[in-house]
């Protein structure tokens, strides 16, 4: 592989480095963003598990608990797709498969993240419907999953349209 940068080398990616290079750069990359969701939701999941224990669940009507539920169960499933690509890391550390590492913990943290937007999602929905009982709320939880698909989903495809991934 040239360090030209003419591209013209089969599978050049703009940077001289090595598969195992590479596979070192994506981890770094993959860890710091993880590092960013996981600890969103790790809070998000402790207020979720306090909640039940408070006075005012009682008095949630059917519905809500139900909501209230599916978001726990949400938020332990997110948290559980955030937290897998660092075990991922710790059981295969050393067994010189990385690159394949790599991708399953890339794919563990996407799932993480569609995870973490039904969560938010959810965790809006109930919130909002115990802060007022207005008709208009889930207007305003759409208006916000839209919110979140744009920032998280549209603006990156936008970003790498037409652009090579390595």
């Amino acid at each position: 592989m040239s360090g030209t940068g003419s591209g013209a080398d089969a599978g050049y990616t703009g940077r001289n480095e090595t598969e195992e290079e590479r596979a070192d750069r994506k981890w770094g990359e993959l860890i710091q963003e993880v590092r960013v969701a996981q600890t969103g939701v790790q809070i998000l999941f402790a207020f979720l598990l306090t909640v039940v224990f408070t006075p005012k669940y009682e008095d949630l009507p059917h519905t809500d608990k139900v909501i209230y539920i599916v978001t726990v169960l949400l938020a332990a499933a997110a948290t559980g797709a955030l937290i897998g690509p660092v075990s991922l890391h710790r059981l295969v550390v050393g067994r010189r498969v990385k690159p394949q590492a790599v991708e399953w913990a890339s794919r563990l943290t996407f799932v993480g993240l569609m995870l973490l937007l039904a969560t938010l999602t959810s965790a809006l929905l109930l919130i909002l419907r115990v802060a007022t009982d207005d008709a208009y709320v889930p207007w305003l939880v759409t208006g916000v999953l839209v919110w979140y698909v744009l920032c998280w989903f549209v603006v990156p495809m936008l970003t790498r349209r037409g652009r090579t991934s390595k």
